[in-house]
């Protein structure tokens, strides 16, 4: 009995054997994502498309370059803010009475490093197998990332070519700091984060090696992008759009129509 269990053991040893997971990174790390993402939040959420109210508008993004970083998302927030402030989209410009263009004049991350001590070196061998190099020691190390956006839009009449409304430029920013301290760290903190955190875990509220960021309270626009939102009338008939009289060749109040025009041949 003494020896089978014994077997039992040394087989079950023997057995014993490890595991291992693969894991692999984005090439965007999710940092960048978020600084780039939350200034075109931060930055469309300033934009007031009121004067656009119950408008018939079609959005225009020719003028965005296609290398443009998170393109896709600065032109949903675009449209969602203008939905979000009752402007009507339509899908093709010819059905539109206003075009609302929009440009972009910088979509990206700026990164500054502080260093105190010594950073790595490499050094002329003077021996066979004697490290040429000097590894970074750190007294105290900070980084600080900063996401831009940088938002321009007008709306101008389809068909008279006048302007109607113009944003004027809008730029905001995203920022997060990273701190060590005698190799321990990174201490993080930033607009991205909910609050300091040390490699990733979340520490108590208090302040590292400076001043807390203030919360912000926002823009006063009437629905931030990055906020939830339901709306009552959404499924209610967008009202008739005046037609402008060139189109139509009349003289006298403008016509009032709810469907697409089609021009005689």
């Amino acid at each position: 009995m003494v020896r089978s269990n014994c077997v039992g053991v040394v087989c079950l040893l023997i057995a014993t054997g490890c595991g291992t997971t693969r894991t692999t990174d984005t090439t965007r790390t999710a940092t960048e994502m978020l600084l780039v993402s939350q200034a075109v939040d931060r930055a469309v959420g300033q934009i007031d498309f009121s004067a656009l109210l119950d408008k018939a508008v079609y959005l225009d993004t020719a003028q965005i370059d296609d290398n443009v970083v998170d393109k896709g998302y600065m032109i949903s927030s675009l449209r969602q803010q203008l939905l979000a402030h009752g402007a009507h989209l339509r899908e093709e410009k010819r059905s539109a009475v206003y075009i609302v263009e929009v440009r972009s004049g910088a979509i990206g991350t700026d990164r500054h490093t502080l260093l105190f001590g010594t950073p790595a070196l490499s050094i002329p061998s003077v021996l066979p197998g004697i490290p040429t190099s000097i590894p970074e020691i750190a007294l105290m190390k900070k980084t600080d990332q900063k996401g831009v956006a940088k938002i321009a839009v007008f709306a101008y009449n389809r068909v008279t070519g006048r302007a109607v409304w113009q944003s004027g430029v809008v730029e905001e920013s995203s920022r997060i700091k990273d701190t060590w301290v005698f190799g321990a760290g990174p201490f993080s903190r930033g607009s991205i984060r909910r609050g300091t955190t040390l490699a990733g875990e979340s520490l108590p509220s208090v302040t590292v090696f400076g001043t807390r960021e203030p919360i912000d309270p926002g823009h006063p626009t009437t629905v931030q992008p990055a906020n939830g939102f339901e709306w009552v009338n959404g499924d209610v008939p967008s009202p008739p759009q005046p037609v402008p009289f060139g189109l139509l060749s009349i003289t006298g109040a403008a016509a009032i129509v709810n469907h697409p025009l089609i021009r005689g041949s």
